[in-house]
């Protein structure tokens, strides 16, 4: 099979690019040239984080202030397939995704390119989604499918290994006990199935029903309780980012952020969820239905 694929992605810990890795396998198995591309930024965020420095980041996320990318080169200046991976940061497409979307030289490669988008997240990835789907409309790319991974854990369990991750930079489990942080190891591997599914319209150059494979086989599915704490959460994230970046003290409303966001999501966000249980999704099974199908929906 005489095809040129680009898989392109930005990672600190390396489980995008585990996760990227196993969806091409199999396109590379048929005979395909996959052309892997990591992204830096110039001036690169330090991994581990700092929690300082991790919340310092979320008005620029969540407003899509544009960073500049270290200088990467393409083989081709076009492909039959573009693999986009992307990270949420603050519910919001990361930084490094955002400033790739707004590289000249990548726009003139992905306009009009079929594109499949993958990323791997704690569990909330719907309004980061929402935002590339319309970065990837402007920029005239086909976006033909979609893969969500996430951390099965509880949300709450998944808060406290994902930041021991960050604050930490190893892949272990928070005070002996706790899950390993992440996409499963399973979850990972299983990603060679969803390659092997976008093989056959990779080999026919047409991509109608790719998508409609993926939600068939849950390799994106949207969970409705997430779904109504982001609806919640992108709003307030939001009128956040719009304070702090118009204040000169910036550490001090950061903070304030922080110990809201703590709040947030350890005492405001379960109890609404759990009035919206009782009180509210009994009668909306319809409404939930067609906003999940809203949001799958890629054009």
């Amino acid at each position: 099979m005489n095809k040129k694929v680009l898989a392109i992605y930005f990672s600190q810990t390396g489980q995008l690019g585990q996760i990227i890795d196993n969806f091409c396998a199999p396109l590379i198995e048929a005979g395909a040239t996959v052309e892997k591309v990591q992204i830096h930024l110039k001036n690169e965020f330090d991994f581990p984080w700092t929690t300082p420095r991790f919340f310092s980041v979320m008005p620029d996320c969540v407003l899509g202030t544009v960073y500049q990318l270290e200088p990467y080169q393409l083989k081709q200046s076009s492909y039959d397939l573009i693999v986009l991976g992307y990270q949420p940061w603050f519910l919001s497409p990361s930084i490094p995704f955002n400033a790739l979307m707004h590289d000249a030289n990548f726009l003139q490669v992905i306009k009009n390119s079929p594109v499949i988008t993958i990323t791997g997240v704690r569990n909330m990835w719907v309004n980061a989604f929402e935002k590339i789907k319309i970065l990837l409309k402007d920029a005239g790319a086909n976006h033909v499918g979609t893969v969500a991974l996430y951390d099965r854990h509880l949300n709450l369990v998944s808060i406290f290994t994902i930041f021991h991750w960050m604050l930490k930079g190893e892949k272990s489990r928070y005070l002996g006990f706790f899950p390993l942080p992440g996409v499963s190891d399973a979850d990972i591997c299983n990603t060679k199935n969803f390659g092997e599914l976008a093989l056959p319209y990779l080999e026919k150059n047409n991509w109608d029903g790719l998508q409609e494979t993926f939600i068939r086989v849950k390799a994106v599915d949207p969970k409705y309780h997430l779904m109504f704490i982001e609806g919640k959460a992108g709003i307030m994230f939001k009128i956040w980012a719009n304070v702090i970046s118009n204040k000169q003290n910036k550490t001090f409303w950061l903070v304030a952020f922080k110990y809201y966001l703590l709040i947030a999501l350890f005492i405001a966000a379960p109890l609404v969820w759990i009035i919206n249980m009782l009180i509210f999704k009994p009668f909306l099974s319809k409404h939930i239905k067609n906003k999940k199908a809203a949001l799958l929906k890629l054009n």
